[in-house]
């Protein structure tokens, strides 16, 4: 998949885009939507929240189930500007792996209620958008894919099923399961870690 491909499917949404009130919003409402479900928050209780009022909080949304769309769409536009910058920029296959390593724990680790409510609450999405959700982490996928394919071309890496890259990825994505960001061993010591079993997996 190619860097326009991947741009074409990227949302709008990004942490980087929106305004500090919606920001408040995204991340008050993605706490609540972790801690409680999508079903069990109601508008009224995220207004009160970020304390503002119904109709100053509908100025900044559209409605509870756009909050859930952003929720879980804003982390992974994130995470694809930042894998891309991370191909540009690195062309060593092992430091480039280490450092999409990093970039992902660190992540998941400032926006864990997202990734709580991406993996638990996608199926109160309707199905256009979960398909986009899907489509973004689709997108991601073909960053790491890119940058395993390149360390192949460098002799550095061999190759692997596309199964094994989607368990390797899955050893990120569902850290949100047990990862305390304010516990003894940080986002990037776990990235590093991390990185060492990737590279153990694809070395040549």
């Amino acid at each position: 998949m190619t860097t326009e491909s991947l741009t074409q499917s990227q949302p709008a949404t990004s942490h980087r885009q929106v305004s500090p009130t919606r920001l408040k919003i995204l991340q008050v409402a993605a706490g609540l939507f972790a801690a409680r479900g999508f079903s069990g928050v109601g508008v009224n209780e995220i207004g009160e929240a970020t304390g503002l009022g119904r109709g100053a909080l509908y100025y900044h949304i559209s409605s509870k189930e756009d909050l859930l769309y952003d929720i879980t769409t804003a982390y992974m536009s994130d995470l694809i500007a930042e894998g891309q910058s991370i191909l540009e920029s690195e062309s060593d296959p092992t430091l480039r792996t280490q450092k999409l390593s990093r970039a992902l724990m660190m992540a998941i680790s400032e926006h864990l209620s997202e990734m709580t409510v991406c993996f638990r609450e996608l199926h109160a999405l309707t199905d256009e958008r979960r398909r986009a959700v899907m489509s973004l982490h689709s997108d991601y996928q073909a960053i790491w894919s890119r940058s395993l394919s390149d360390g192949m071309a460098k002799g550095t890496f061999r190759p692997i099923p596309s199964t094994v890259l989607k368990g390797l990825l899955g050893m990120y994505f569902y850290s949100f399961l047990w990862l305390d960001p304010r516990g003894p061993q940080n986002a990037a010591d776990i990235g590093d870690a991390f990185a060492e079993v990737v590279l153990r997996a694809v070395r040549a």
